[in-house]
């Protein structure tokens, strides 16, 4: 581990990372936003786009772009394993800085984000890792009472103070415009996380948390910086109630893994038995508070789906199991044959 600390030293002060899947008309806007950044003069920093298998031209927006990157350099990486868990993992190794911040496809930054974000790094030498208010760019008006669902969706708006996410709680910002420092990854994420991204229907999420709770682990800091604004563009689609379902639901089935990676294995029990009764406790609440009203009220039945996929994230755990068990009886056969 440490030859790979070694070998991949920072040479630049920050990294702007943005992974991107068919992304083309998407990332025009971002780009744009980090050409106008202000008070990056004395900053050493770049940016890269991973690409993650898209078939649209988001090769082709990339390089249009690189000439205007006169600041900083703008390069292009495609990353063949699907899932963001790999173009994340791609972005951090590829990167040069000693900060690396992601950026999602429809994250715009404000004009002083870069600044923000690299100072605030500089001045919490503890930080491994911090975000920002993330504010929603609503194509549409949002459902009724939007702010208690408005985390499914990565808006995060937590006050004018920073302080420290409490990470034992799984209370931790989205990969969204988060900023890592380069050095706490490698000592403490591993190469390959159980969690890759939401991909199929289940959107599965989870992969940003996982990696800080292991950032969290080594014992470093994750820290809420209120200086830093995203706009996050959320299209139309996104408040469709079949979306809003299935990324509650998917992001309550990472529950239990994710609890048990600062957890001593003789607390494994515990945690199970707190999963699956703490859950029914909040489903019969829900049904008992909302009785009929709850197939017309979106915010508590996208709560109502968040609980009753963290009540089933034990039972995913083994068919996760099962399923990797089965690839690799699978591999290993067509090796012996």
């Amino acid at each position: 581990m440490n030859e790979l600390i070694e070998k991949n030293l920072e040479t630049l002060d920050f990294t702007v990372a943005i992974p991107t899947w068919n992304g083309a008309e998407r990332l025009p806007q971002v780009l744009d936003r980090l050409l106008t950044q202000t008070g990056t003069e004395n900053i050493r920093w770049e940016v890269i786009v991973i690409d993650n298998n898209s078939s649209d031209r988001t090769p082709d927006v990339v390089k249009n772009y690189q000439h205007q990157f006169t600041q900083c350099s703008l390069h292009y990486f495609l990353e063949t394993q699907q899932g963001l868990a790999f173009a994340r993992l791609r972005a951090v190794n590829e990167a040069k800085g000693q900060f690396v911040a992601f950026l999602d496809d429809d994250n715009l930054p404000a004009s002083d984000w870069v600044v923000e974000s690299y100072n605030f790094g500089k001045d919490h030498p503890q930080a491994g890792a911090w975000s920002g208010q993330i504010h929603g760019d609503f194509e549409v008006k949002p459902p009724d009472n939007f702010s208690r669902i408005q985390a499914f969706l990565a808006i995060r708006e937590h006050g004018q103070q920073a302080y420290i996410f409490d990470a034992k709680n799984l209370k931790l910002p989205p990969g969204a415009a988060l900023v890592i420092r380069k050095q706490a990854w490698l000592e403490s994420v591993p190469q390959e996380l159980i969690f890759k991204g939401r991909i199929g229907n289940l959107m599965v999420g989870g992969e940003d948390t996982e990696a800080l709770l292991h950032i969290y682990k080594a014992g470093w800091e994750i820290w809420y910086n209120p200086a830093m604004h995203i706009a996050h563009k959320i299209p139309h689609w996104r408040f469709e109630k079949k979306y809003l379902l299935n990324i509650a639901r998917g992001c309550g089935l990472c529950i239990f893994q994710l609890r048990l990676i600062n957890a001593k294995k003789w607390q494994s029990p515990v945690i199970l038995l707190k999963t699956i009764f703490g859950n029914l406790r909040r489903i019969l609440h829900h049904i008992i508070k909302y009785k009929n009203n709850l197939p017309n009220d979106i915010a508590a039945l996208v709560e109502f789906n968040f609980y009753l996929g963290s009540l089933l994230s034990p039972f995913y755990l083994l068919v996760f199991y099962f399923h990797n068990l089965s690839k690799t009886s699978e591999a290993t056969s067509q090796n012996i044959e």
